[in-house]
């Protein structure tokens, strides 16, 4: 089973490891420089705010970019913190928990494309939604290299990511996105803690849901209150949609 995240705005100010280096999926490590060297030159724009998305306050987070080659690192998992990542909790899974969520967790990242958790990155700003000169739409651009990465994975796919993400792969008819409802409405901050939940519940689990039915079964047995739908077409994803009391 994968379980697909999107990054945080919110991270830690900064690392205390080495600058980067080997990182998981070293078949992304191409593109990765080219989104790197990318980022730095757009950094030092004087147009840098606006290329990149960044309002006037965010603007001490150019310094950070234009020195990622030499900055310090630690791991994905202290890295990204705010709603979703709080009720993850990844500092207190331990054992099997924790090697589950070594092995399951996908981490999406404008800058690195997708990364493990035990990965040491440092922190950065770069939004896959950003249109990034000379590359151009960072979703599309990272969508054939992360394709081929990751479709060689097999098993079940959680999709958790939010829409800005999961432009940069579509798994198909093996996944499952998950959407929050309360009252028929999406609610953004209890969306995101509730993604973080589900995640942290079946990293906990002993056995792995290896079909759609298999994961809404688990999530009704949970006590969430759930309606899977399957894919409109063909090599499309499935729906879960977990409705919030």
């Amino acid at each position: 089973m994968l379980i697909l995240l999107p990054p945080s705005e919110g991270k830690a100010p900064e690392g205390s490891g080495p600058p980067v280096g080997a990182l998981s999926f070293p078949a992304l490590d191409r593109p990765r420089k080219r989104v790197l060297n990318a980022l730095i030159r757009a950094s030092k724009r004087r147009d840098a705010l606006g290329v990149l998305g960044l309002t006037p306050g965010l603007a001490g987070e150019l310094a950070k970019n234009t020195a990622l080659k030499t900055a310090p690192t630690l791991p994905a998992a202290e890295l990204y913190t705010g709603v979703l990542y709080d009720n993850l909790g990844l500092a207190t899974l331990e054992g099997e928990d924790r090697r589950r969520a070594e092995e399951s967790v996908l981490i999406f990242s404008g800058l690195w494309g997708v990364v493990r958790i035990i990965d040491r990155i440092p922190p950065y700003r770069l939004s896959m939604s950003v249109n990034l000169p000379p590359l151009g739409g960072l979703a599309a651009f990272w969508r054939p290299q992360v394709t081929k990465a990751l479709d060689a994975i097999p098993g079940l796919v959680v999709d958790l990511r939010s829409a800005t993400y999961a432009g940069a792969w579509q798994p198909g008819e093996r996944s499952v996105t998950v959407r929050v409802f309360r009252d028929g409405k999406v609610v953004s901050h209890m969306a995101k803690a509730t993604r973080g939940e589900i995640a942290r519940a079946l990293l906990r689990q002993d056995a792995t849901p290896e079909t759609p039915d298999e994961l809404a079964k688990l999530l009704t047995d949970l006590g969430y209150a759930i309606v899977l739908t399957p894919p409109p077409r063909p090599a499309r994803q499935w729906t879960l949609d977990v409705n919030l009391t």
